[in-house]
């Protein structure tokens, strides 16, 4: 693969992926059986604020993304373009999806939201251009602090998971099979997904995402 058509590649994966991954998170938000950790937090501003979950999720993005400068993390393409494309597609699934009210449907909107977020998982951090800012601010802290990858990840989640509860974001039977499942789901759809190198470089910055510390459970 020539070095334009392996950029060309790594970039619809980085957008697709961002794009599937809000509206995957949208159709767990439809579920209504319990979100994934940051969402709980999105999910509890947006009760407390009025402003819609996906807006709140660009905010949050922002403010995070701030939190690097003394982290000393550097932001590539897909960090920034995570902050907005993630939360647009998030509000514009919300939109289109009819409201689920039976067991019947919110089971499968779940099992769905999932899976389908574990293969956005794996498009956008298989194109490697930068961890988005949530996981930069984890993987920052282990560096700053010499703790370890898991500590930190589990420290933020759970005061962003308790935070977000106490706002009135929704925990419940999803928010565990998401813990268990999507680091098993991201791997396999990161062997998918892998992009072949290109045959002459590439110059795009801020490649090496951490996947590791991402997907560690």
């Amino acid at each position: 693969m020539g070095t334009r058509g392996h950029l060309t590649r790594r970039l619809v994966q980085l957008y697709a992926g961002l794009a599937l991954y809000g509206a995957s998170s949208a159709l767990l938000v439809e579920a209504g059986l319990g979100l994934e950790p940051w969402n709980v937090l999105h999910q509890g501003l947006a009760e407390l604020t009025g402003l819609t979950i996906g807006v709140v999720s660009i905010f949050v993005g922002a403010a995070v993304l701030l939190l690097w400068i003394p982290l000393r993390q550097r932001p590539g393409l897909g960090t920034v373009s995570n902050v907005f494309v993630v939360g647009l597609a998030m509000d514009g699934t919300l939109a289109l999806v009819p409201e689920a009210h039976t067991l019947a449907v919110r089971v499968p909107l779940l099992v769905t939201g999932i899976v389908l977020n574990g293969a956005a998982t794996g498009l956008y951090i298989a194109a490697d251009f930068g961890p988005g800012p949530r996981d930069g601010l984890m993987t920052g802290l282990h560096r700053r602090t010499g703790r370890s990858i898991r500590l930190m990840r589990t420290a933020i989640e759970v005061a962003v998971v308790a935070t977000g509860f106490a706002l009135g974001g929704t925990i419940g039977v999803g928010t565990l099979l998401y813990a268990v499942s999507i680091g098993p789901l991201a791997q396999l759809f990161l062997r998918v997904f892998a992009v072949p190198a290109a045959s002459g470089g590439s110059t795009v910055v801020a490649t090496g995402t951490p996947q590791g510390a991402i997907l560690r459970p």
